[in-house]
C-alpha cells in the first residue's frame, strides 16, 4: 500500500523513520512530509496516490478527499476528529482512526494548572513582584472542599475528575451515559443546569459536532455563580465564546481559562475573549507536551499496521 505522512507528528524524523520500518519492510512504500500546509491543492497533490493518509490536527476538507479516489483509510494523530471531512469519508467508504488516549494526562494536567492560577493569581503575583508590588488583593482560594463539576466524563474528563478529587474537591460530573468506574471513584453525576450553577470550577470535556455545538450558551453560563470559573480545554465552539467575555466583563463569573476557540491560533487581537477581564489564554496547548507527542507517534502508526493487517483499531468511522 501507499501511505502517506503529510505533517510532523512533533516527534523526531529518525523516530519516524523507526516507527515506518515495519511498514516499508512489509512492502508498503512511506512518504513523509515534514512541514505542514493547509494549501488544498499541495493537499491533494500529498494525498491523491495514497491508499492511507495520516494526518494530525491539520484540516483535512472534503475537496481533498473527493480528489483520492485510492484512499481507504484516514489516520488521524488526535483524538478529536472535527477537522476531517467526515461525511464525506463516510460517502466514500473511508475509516477514521483516531489517537484516542495520547493526550488524557496533559490535558488533565493543565486544567489542574489553570485552576490553580486562577484561584492563587499566579500572573498577578509574578507581574507584582516584577513591578515591585506586594501581596495586596493577591489573597487566593483553595481547591479542597470546592464543587468541582466535570462537563463529558470520557477518559480525559474522567482523568481531570481524579486529579480535582486528589487535591480534595467534591467533584460531579454531566455525562449522557453513566459509569460504574466513575461512581466508584466517588465522582456524582448531576444534570447541567444543576452542575453550572452550584459549581465553583466548571472544566468542559466533550467533543464538538453537531450536537454539541453552542451546548454552553448564554443562558447556561447566566446560570453559574458570580464566583465560579469556567476552563475549555476540549474544543472552542461548544461555547458561546462572546458570551462567556461578557459574563466576565460584567463580573457575572471570576474567571476563565480558555486553550481552544472558533478558530486555530493565531487568534485575532479583537477575539472577544482576548480583551475580556480575567482570563488565562493558552494557544491550544492541552495535548501538546513531549511524552504525549511520542505516545501519539506510537498510537498513530500502530493504527496503521492493524488496518493493513486486516484488523483496525481505534475506529470512529
Amino acid at each position: 500500500m501507499n501511505i502517506s505522512l503529510i505533517e510532523p507528528l512533533g516527534v523526531s524524523k529518525e523516530m519516524i523513520d523507526e516507527l515506518a520500518k515495519p511498514l516499508t519492510d512489509a512492502g508498503h512504500k512511506f512518504t513523509y512530509y515534514d512541514e505542514k500546509t493547509t494549501d488544498v491543492a499541495e493537499l491533494i497533490e500529498r494525498s491523491k496516490d495514497q491508499d492511507i493518509v495520516m494526518i494530525a490536527n491539520n484540516p483535512y476538507p472534503a475537496e481533498v478527499i473527493d480528489a483520492c479516489d485510492n484512499l481507504k483509510m484516514i489516520a488521524v494523530a488526535f483524538t478529536g476528529i472535527d477537522h476531517v471531512a467526515v461525511s464525506k469519508c463516510q460517502e466514500k467508504g473511508i475509516i477514521i482512526c483516531n489517537c484516542a488516549g495520547y493526550s488524557n494526562v496533559c490535558v488533565s494536567e493543565l486544567c489542574i494548572g489553570m485552576a490553580i492560577d486562577l484561584f492563587r493569581y499566579i500572573k498577578e503575583c509574578d507581574d507584582a513582584v516584577r513591578k515591585q508590588g506586594t501581596s495586596a488583593g493577591l489573597c487566593g482560594r483553595e481547591i479542597s472542599g470546592k464543587k468541582v463539576g466535570i462537563i463529558g466524563c470520557g477518559e480525559i474528563g474522567f482523568m481531570t475528575a481524579k486529579l480535582f478529587k486528589a487535591f480534595g474537591a467534591d467533584v460531579y460530573a454531566y455525562a449522557r451515559h453513566e459509569r460504574e468506574e466513575v461512581k466508584a471513584a466517588g465522582i456524582k453525576y448531576a444534570g447541567l443546569d444543576e452542575l453550572m450553577s452550584e459549581c465553583d470550577i466548571i472544566s468542559l470535556h466533550i467533543p464538538n459536532n453537531a450536537e454539541t455545538k453552542g451546548m454552553i450558551s448564554a443562558e447556561k453560563i447566566a446560570l453559574m455563580k458570580k464566583s465560579a470559573i469556567f476552563i475549555n480545554c476540549a474544543r472552542g465552539p461548544i461555547v458561546d465564546n462572546e458570551a462567556l467575555a461578557q459574563a466576565l466583563n460584567a463580573g457575572a463569573i471570576v474567571g476563565a481559562a480558555i486553550d481552544v476557540y472558533d478558530m486555530e491560533p493565531p487568534i485575532p487581537a479583537d477575539y472577544p475573549l482576548v480583551n475580556a477581564r480575567n482570563t488565562l489564554l493558552t494557544p491550544h496547548v492541552a495535548f501538546l507536551s513531549e511524552e504525549a507527542m511520542v505516545r501519539r507517534a506510537r498510537i498513530e502508526f500502530d493504527n496503521v499496521m492493524a488496518y493493513v493487517n486486516g484488523a483496525p483499531v481505534n475506529v470512529c468511522y
